[in-house]
C-alpha cells in the first residue's frame, strides 16, 4: 500500500522536531523562519526584539564574549529578574557552546556566592537590582560582569582581552546549563542539563499543549527555574510566538493591567497563585452572596459556567492554556475549577527531568487529583510498590533526564541507576488508563504506630481547606503529628497578642483546627498538636514550603536557629 503523503504543515512539524537537536538549532531556526515577527517584550514596552533584531543581538554579544577569551565550555551566569534581554543573554551563551547559570533572583548573597564558586563561573549577566548580591571577592574572580539591562561591561578583565575565545556548535549530549536547585531539602544540587535534555522537553511541550506564532505567552516565574525556562520562555521561541514580560513583580495591581493589554493565550503559574484568587476572592464572593449561594445549590451548572466565563475574562479573555505546575494542586479548588470550565492543566515534572514527567492536555477529561498521564517519550514505572495500596515511587527514564549533578558523582549514583532510570523520591499510584496521583515524598513520609505510610501533604489539603487558613505544614514530632498553621491575616490581630482576648481567639482557633482535621482524616492521619504562624513559611521558587527549616519549630513568633518559629 502506498504510503500516505504528509501535508505540508505536518512536514514542517516533523522537520522542526528532528532537526532542533541543541539550542544552537532552535536559534537559528526561529531566528530564519520567524524573522519579522515579534518574539519578546515588556508588557509596557522596551527591549522589544523581533527575531531578527534578537539574533543581532545575540552575535553582537557572543562576539563581545568572544573578545575576553569567554569560550565554548566557559560556564556563564545570570542573575536578573524576568526580562526580554534574559533571553538574550541565554542564548549568546547556549547557542555557542557556552554553559547557562541561571540563579533565581531570590537568592541570598551567600547563595549566590556558593553558585558563582561551585560553578566556576567567568562571567556573570547581573540586573541593577540585585547588585548587592554580588560579592566583592566574587566580582573580582569574574573575566566580567555585565549589565544585563544594557549590555555594558560593568567590570572587565582587561587582561583577557585577547581576542582569542573559540565558540562551536554544540552537540545534542553537550552540557547546556546547569540549574541549582535547593528544592525543600537544603544542600544546593547543580542539575546538569544538556541539550538533548531541554530540546527534548520543547517537542514533548508540543505535544502535550502545540501552540503557534500566534500565540502570546505571558511570563509571571522565574526564567531561572526550569518549569518556566523550558515550558514557556524557551517554548515561545521555539514556536516562533512572542512572550511578555512584567517589569515589577506579578502583584494584583500590577498583573491585572498587564492581562488586560497582552490578553495572553499562554500562561503557566504554580498552584499557590491560582488557589489564592479561589479561596480568597471567589469563594467568600459565593458565600457572601444570596443570590450566588442559592444558584451554588441550586442550579451549579449555571454558577459555574458565569463563574468560569469571569474567570477567563480576567485573565484578558483569550487564554486558552493555563499550565500548573511545581506543587501538587488543591483538589477543591481544582474541581472548581474544572466545573467551571477554566481552561488549566496541570503537570509533573522535576529540574532533573528537563523539567516534563507527566502532563494532561487542556481538552481532556480532567481526573482530579491527577498529574496526568507520561509525557512524550517518557518511560515510567513505581518501584517498590505497595500491593495492597498501589503506592511506589516514581522512576523514569527518557532523553528528558539530566546528566547528573556538578561536581557530585555520588549524589548522582544515589538517583541514577546504571540503566538510565532516574529515582524521584515522589510517591504515586496510577489507575488503570495510565494516569497518576501523586501521594507524597518520599523523604516527607512519615511511618505509623502500625507501620502504615502517612503522607503529610494530604493532611495539609484537609486543613488549607478550612476557611481562614492561608497555608499549613504537617510534621512529626516526639511521636504524633503536628500541624503548623499560618492564618489569613484578617483572621488573628497579633498587635493585640499579649492581651486575653487574643489568646482566647488562637485557642479557638487551634481547637477548631485539630476538631476539624482529626473527624476528617483517618485514625492514623490525627493530629495531636496545632502551632500558629505569625509569618508566611518560606518558600522555593516554585512555592513549596521548604520543610527542612521548620524541623525543631516550637511555636509561632520568633524564628529561632533552625529557621522555624518559637513562642
Amino acid at each position: 500500500m502506498a504510503n500516505k503523503i504528509k501535508s505540508p504543515y505536518k512536514q514542517r512539524l516533523r522537520f522542526r522536531e528532528t532537526n532542533n537537536t541543541t539550542l544552537r538549532r532552535v536559534y537559528e531556526y526561529s531566528t530564519t523562519k520567524y524573522r519579522s515577527r515579534k518574539a519578546t517584550q515588556y508588557v509596557d514596552g522596551g527591549q522589544a526584539y523581533t527575531y531578527g533584531s534578537f539574533r543581532d543581538a545575540v552575535e553582537r554579544l557572543s562576539s563581545r564574549m568572544s573578545r575576553y577569551g569567554i569560550s565554548a565550555g566557559d560556564k556563564v551566569a545570570i542573575l536578573s529578574q524576568n526580562m526580554p534581554n534574559y533571553l538574550v543573554a541565554f542564548f549568546s551563551v547556549t547557542a555557542f557552546g557556552r554553559v547557562v547559570v541561571p540563579i533565581l533572583p531570590d537568592s541570598s548573597e551567600n547563595e549566590v556566592t556558593n553558585i558563582l564558586t561551585h560553578s566556576e563561573s567567568r562571567v556573570i549577566f547581573i540586573s541593577k537590582r540585585l547588585m548587592p548580591k554580588l560579592s566583592a571577592a566574587c566580582s573580582e574572580r569574574m573575566t566580567l560582569v555585565i549589565d544585563i539591562e544594557t549590555f555594558e561591561f560593568i567590570k572587565k578583565n582587561k587582561d583577557d582581552f585577547q581576542c582569542d575565545g573559540s565558540v562551536k556548535d554544540p552537540q545534542p549530549d553537550d552540557l547546556a546549563t546547569i540549574i541549582y536547585t535547593s528544592g525543600t531539602t537544603g544542600k544546593a544540587k547543580g542539575v546538569m542539563l544538556s541539550h538533548r535534555n531541554l530540546c527534548h522537553n520543547l517537542v514533548a511541550s508540543f505535544k502535550a499543549q502545540p501552540c503557534y506564532k500566534t500565540d502570546r505567552f505571558l511570563s509571571i516565574l522565574p526564567i531561572a527555574h526550569t518549569y518556566e525556562m523550558g515550558v514557556s520562555s524557551v517554548y515561545s521561541f521555539y514556536v516562533g510566538a512572542c512572550v511578555y514580560y512584567l517589569q515589577k513583580p506579578a502583584a494584583p495591581s500590577v498583573l491585572l493591567p498587564a492581562l488586560k493589554k497582552v490578553r495572553p493565550t499562554i500562561m503557566l503559574s504554580v498552584p499557590l497563585v491560582i488557589e489564592k484568587v479561589i479561596k480568597n476572592s471567589v469563594f467568600p464572593t459565593i458565600r457572601k452572596s444570596r443570590v450566588l449561594s442559592w444558584m451554588n445549590r441550586r442550579t451549579p451548572r449555571i454558577l459555574h459556567r458565569i463563574i468560569g466565563s469571569r474567570l477567563v475574562k480576567t485573565f484578558g479573555g483569550y487564554l486558552r492554556f493555563f499550565g500548573i505546575g511545581g506543587a501538587k494542586l488543591d483538589p477543591v479548588v481544582e474541581k472548581f475549577l474544572k466545573d467551571c470550565h477554566f481552561p488549566y492543566s496541570p503537570g509533573y515534572g522535576l529540574t532533573e527531568t528537563s523539567p516534563l514527567v507527566c502532563n494532561v492536555l487542556v481538552n481532556r477529561r480532567k481526573r482530579i487529583g491527577s498529574i496526568g498521564v507520561a509525557s512524550w517519550k517518557v518511560d515510567i514505572r513505581l518501584d517498590n510498590m505497595d500491593p495492597v495500596t498501589g503506592e511506589g515511587e516514581i522512576v523514569c527514564r527518557g532523553d528528558n533526564v539530566m546528566l547528573g549533578y556538578y561536581k557530585d558523582p555520588e549524589r548522582t549514583m544515589s538517583v541514577l541507576d546504571d540503566d538510565g532510570w532516574f529515582h524521584t523520591s515522589d510517591i504515586a499510584c496510577c489507575d488503570k488508563d495510565g494516569y497518576y496521583y501523586i501521594k507524597g515524598r518520599l523523604n516527607n513520609t512519615i511511618l505509623g504506630p502500625s507501620g502504615e505510610n502517612i503522607y503529610p501533604e494530604e493532611i495539609e489539603q484537609v486543613i488549607n481547606n478550612i476557611e481562614g487558613v492561608d497555608e499549613s505544614l504537617v510534621m512529626e514530632r516526639d511521636g504524633r503529628l503536628v500541624a503548623l498553621v499560618k492564618f489569613n491575616d484578617n483572621v488573628l490581630d497579633w498587635n493585640q497578642e499579649s492581651e486575653d482576648k487574643f489568646f482566647e481567639t488562637l485557642q479557638a482557633r487551634k481547637k477548631a483546627v485539630m476538631d476539624w482535621v482529626n473527624k476528617t482524616v483517618g485514625k492514623n492521619s490525627k493530629i495531636g498538636e496545632v502551632d500558629v504562624m505569625k509569618e508566611p513559611f518560606e518558600k522555593t521558587a516554585t512555592q513549596k514550603i521548604r520543610r527542612f527549616l521548620y524541623k525543631n519549630v516550637k511555636g509561632d513568633s520568633k524564628r529561632d536557629s533552625d529557621g522555624g518559629s518559637k513562642a
